[in-house]
């Protein structure tokens, strides 16, 4: 047996022994198994030692593949993206294994490439060292910091942007907010005008442009949060309690806890194990936004509704977040954003439409809409929420519309006298 092949069944029963841990089911694993030796075969006809692989080998192999398939079948695949996924899926849990992070970070084509590499991974240190920005902010800084630098489909490179103009700035923006919301404008323009005023600070333009960056503007209350009514609560917690698969248990613990606490999504996915003390019937909130850490009481209805999720819906995992994805790999989501489709689709399922926007932060926004009608303070509100300042908590003063009706001035009649 030569040293290639040991080589070989040693990554096969190495990944094996991934997916076993992983709690992939039979079927899967043995497809992961046939698909990963089957593109290590590929490799040894090319003479390409697997830890040199690159996307594009995975590109050429399942090229190979796609003709063996329209040869034996006599057409393509119904969903060629489907087809692709049960490929790739399984190379990629190999390539992991035997080179470490796959897909590996593209490598700079040119000089104005790597350096536009290498000035977005130090703005992306100075947001979060100088300016002490949660994680998720600096990714959308840097989204489109990224943007920006690879605009008109070319890098820019150092000597571009030291004599970059107001017009560069312009066109940009132009072209990126012509058919977006004020709201969605003026989030893209926040982010240019802080990679611009870094740019300056960093002497890497020669005048500081921030000032140029039009940014549109948002009015203090101008619109009304959405919010679900507390018919619409109750309704979406009794149609998912009447789910008693594992997903229902988890989306209905999941709902426990955005209504009765309203806390932001991404605190609810980062909830661990270790946060929540049993004996003392409290648990530990890390607010995402603040970084600040708050103690709240673990009702009876949410504990109940945790603990038969733990007890009867979580598959057994050696992740610490409570709250895991339904199939394996059984890992934590990835952020906040990834309880929108769920929250969403229960809220179908109850037959509930709101206007607006329908994902968890609605729930939050409910809660605080309740603690306003039983007469709680605009701070305690803001302690539970997670909140900085009484401003953020003000926000949700415009949803308790019957009592600003109490304080609304007469409009006088306008209609034109005879």
């Amino acid at each position: 047996m030569s040293d290639q092949q040991t080589t070989h069944e040693t990554l096969l029963s190495n990944l094996e022994q991934h997916l076993v841990a992983e709690r992939y089911c039979v079927h899967i694993r043995n497809r992961y198994l046939a698909v990963a030796a089957n593109f290590l075969r590929f490799l040894d006809r090319r003479r390409i030692c697997v830890e040199a692989s690159r996307p594009k080998d995975i590109s050429a192999y399942l090229r190979c593949e796609l003709q063996r398939f329209r040869r034996h079948r006599g057409h393509s695949p119904i969903s060629l993206r489907s087809w692709e996924a049960s490929h790739t899926s399984g190379i990629h849990q190999l390539l992991r294994l035997a080179i470490g992070k796959w897909p590996p970070d593209p490598l700079p084509s040119s000089v104005n490439a790597r350096f536009d590499r290498t000035l977005c991974m130090e703005y992306g240190e100075w947001l979060r060292e100088w300016r002490g920005l949660a994680a998720e902010t600096v990714d959308g800084l840097l989204a489109e910091a990224r943007r920006f630098l690879c605009s008109n489909g070319r890098c820019k490179g150092a000597e571009t942007l030291m004599h970059m103009t107001v017009a560069d700035i312009d066109a940009y923006l132009q072209s990126r907010v012509s058919s977006l919301r004020r709201a969605s404008r003026k989030g893209i323009a926040l982010g240019l005008r802080s990679f611009v005023r870094y740019l300056y600070e960093t002497g890497r333009t020669g005048h500081d442009l921030s000032r140029f960056v039009i940014v549109p503007r948002m009015y203090a209350y101008e619109s009304i949060p959405s919010a679900l009514r507390p018919a619409d609560i109750s309704a979406v917690l009794s149609s998912t309690r009447q789910d008693r698969s594992p997903i229902g248990l988890r989306d209905y613990a999941i709902l426990m806890m955005l209504s009765t606490y309203g806390i932001r999504a991404g605190e609810v996915v980062r909830l661990r194990l270790e946060d929540i003390d049993w004996r003392g019937d409290r648990f530990y909130i890390r607010h995402t936004k603040t970084g600040s850490q708050s103690v709240l009481p673990l009702l009876p209805s949410v504990g109940d509704a945790l603990l038969d999720y733990l007890r009867r819906g979580r598959p057994a995992s050696d992740v610490r977040e409570i709250f895991v994805r339904a199939r394996a790999p059984y890992r934590g989501f990835r952020s906040g954003s990834s309880l929108y489709t769920p929250v969403r689709r229960r809220l179908e399922a109850a037959g509930i439409h709101p206007v607006g926007k329908c994902g968890p932060h609605a729930f939050r926004h409910a809660r605080a809409v309740s603690l306003l009608r039983a007469e709680v303070s605009v701070k305690a509100i803001g302690d539970l929420l997670g909140h900085r300042s009484a401003g953020s908590t003000a926000v949700y003063l415009k949803l308790a519309t019957e009592h600003l009706r109490g304080v609304a001035l007469e409009v006088p009649n306008m209609e034109k006298q005879p």
